[in-house]
């Protein structure tokens, strides 16, 4: 049965301490936005259900930022999808441990497939597949490594009962040049598994659009640079996805 709901997941990417945005995943790309938890704080206070979070120097191996997204996630009382450098054990039972409502692996479920296969069995909901694309061929290591074929992953992961796909056109992603809808169909084709949608949402056009294959399997969209560029606001956004407005 399909989503009803179309969750809207506000992206904050932490690096150094501070919350920013890259262009196309590139360091040294990023534009600095400030105080990851008093963004979290605008989020809440506009109307934000979830909060798409982000570690990028752990994401790229280049050090952490836990203790400070811990914060985040205690003084928000909403839905966390945590992600950035989560590939062992270790690392996950760390990160479920700040109160997030699932985590989202990257490249350990592209390097260890029998790994993840067991944490999605035993945690279920609580994980979610990050699949960050150039065209068919993944990347891993943020962004830096390529980690194989789209397709062949998808087939892998659904017999290993994965709860959802965060789906990520790293070419789009920050550019502000509209989401890659024709991605996302040929995949929700592919996999009844529900889509989470990312990269190059610029517009409420491009928001409606992605609600429109709501009934396809694309059930949220994280949305990061149109919102730092005022492109829209929270509540507009929140409103394109519950369909009480439209975009026109």
């Amino acid at each position: 049965m399909t989503n009803l709901i179309f969750d809207l997941l506000p992206a904050i990417d932490v690096k150094d301490g501070k919350a920013v945005r890259l262009t196309q995943g590139e360091l040294g790309s990023e534009n600095m936005y400030g105080n990851p938890i008093d963004i979290a704080k605008e989020f809440v206070g506009a109307g934000s259900k979830w909060i798409h979070l982000v570690d990028l120097d752990a994401a790229f191996g280049h050090g952490s930022n836990f203790e400070l997204l811990q914060e985040v996630i205690k003084n928000v009382s909403i839905n966390v999808e945590l992600s950035g450098g989560i590939r062992d054990e270790k690392s996950l039972v760390r990160a479920l441990s700040t109160g997030c409502t699932r985590v989202n692996l990257g490249t350990a479920a592209l390097e260890n497939p029998d790994w993840t296969a067991e944490v999605i069995s035993e945690y279920k909901e609580k994980i979610a597949v990050g699949l960050d694309v150039r065209g068919t061929t993944l990347a891993a290591r943020g962004w830096t490594k390529s980690g194989g074929d789209l397709y062949e992953t998808i087939e892998r992961l659904d017999q290993a009962g994965c709860a959802r796909y965060v789906l990520t056109d790293v070419n789009k992603d920050g550019t502000l040049q509209g989401p890659n809808l024709e991605l996302l169909k040929a995949v929700t084709k592919f996999t009844r598994t529900p889509i989470v949608a990312s990269g190059g949402v610029s517009s409420l056009q491009d928001l409606e659009a992605l609600v429109s294959l709501r009934s396809n399997g694309v059930e949220g969209a994280i949305v990061g640079k149109a919102i730092y560029a005022g492109a829209f606001t929270i509540k507009e956004a929140l409103a394109v996805c519950s369909g009480k407005i439209s975009s026109e």
